[in-house]
């Protein structure tokens, strides 16, 4: 008697994932080598979920959203839009499930710090990607070791999906942008005022987002463009941003951000 075959993933979901995950592994600063040549050729198999299951950093985030509601796949675009983008399956994860995960994950890492990174789950915090930028990130050595605060605030800006209105299309692989960086005032990390950038429009249909226009509002991932947002992916994106930058402003003792950045 043979096993079955493993289920095909959600291909919404798996290409959400690619968009969203494209943008540093191109730069190589996370995820396998061969990711981007799934990303780049559009492959939707077996093989990409590999890629994904070697995102340490979202991978298991997937996971726990996915067995918290219930979804038998990962990669179920539901699964995939609650942690880059944001969506009401994040408060069915209870907080001792997050708890758990985090302590699997990071107790031997950090050590006798642990206890402050575990701060953030009792204040509230729910796997969103804003969650590990800012809540995980400056306990485990991802913003490095050096105190550099303007490196260090660049990486929790370009780090974290942000949202941006594009004000022009410049060409097929540019659009300019309008959107609100980080801002640190020694205390705080709040978001500045809008600033105009150029962000990437990768050119192969698997990574690129839709047509654009004038007036849409946007993901940005680092330089690059990840979709373009609904009204209501944009409510929930700026929601669980906020919830996380409070977070680590005022609800915890021992704020991680304060921890890098000086």
């Amino acid at each position: 008697m043979t096993g079955q075959a493993p289920a095909a993933p959600d291909r919404d979901g798996a290409r959400m994932f690619v968009r969203y995950a494209y943008p540093p592994n191109a730069l190589g600063y996370c995820g396998p080598d061969g990711f981007r040549d799934y990303a780049e050729a559009g492959v939707v198999d077996q093989g990409l979920v590999k890629q994904v299951q070697a995102f340490s950093g979202a991978w298991p985030y997937l996971e726990l959203i996915s067995s918290g509601c219930d979804i038998p796949d990962p990669l179920d675009r539901r699964v995939v839009e609650a942690y880059w983008v944001g969506n009401d399956l994040l408060d069915q994860v209870l907080i001792g499930k997050l708890g758990d995960s985090m302590a699997e994950r990071f107790r031997k890492q950090v050590g006798n710090k642990f206890q402050f990174l575990a701060e953030g789950v009792l204040a509230g915090g729910v796997p969103h990607h804003s969650f590990h930028v800012f809540g995980v990130y400056p306990w485990v050595g991802l913003l490095g070791n050096d105190r550099m605060t303007r490196h260090a605030l660049t990486v929790l800006d370009r780090c974290r999906v942000r949202w941006g209105k594009v004000i022009a299309v410049n060409s097929l692989a540019e659009v300019i942008v309008e959107s609100r960086p980080l801002n640190w005032d020694g205390r705080l990390l709040t978001l500045d005022e809008p600033t105009v950038e150029t962000a990437r429009l990768p050119l192969d249909s698997a990574v690129s987002a839709p047509g654009l226009t004038p007036g849409d509002w946007v993901a940005l991932h680092w330089d690059w463009v990840c979709d373009k947002l609904t009204d209501r992916q944009l409510r929930a994106l700026r929601g669980y941003s906020q919830r996380h930058l409070d977070m680590v402003n005022h609800r915890v003792d021992h704020p991680g951000t304060v921890a890098a950045l000086g």
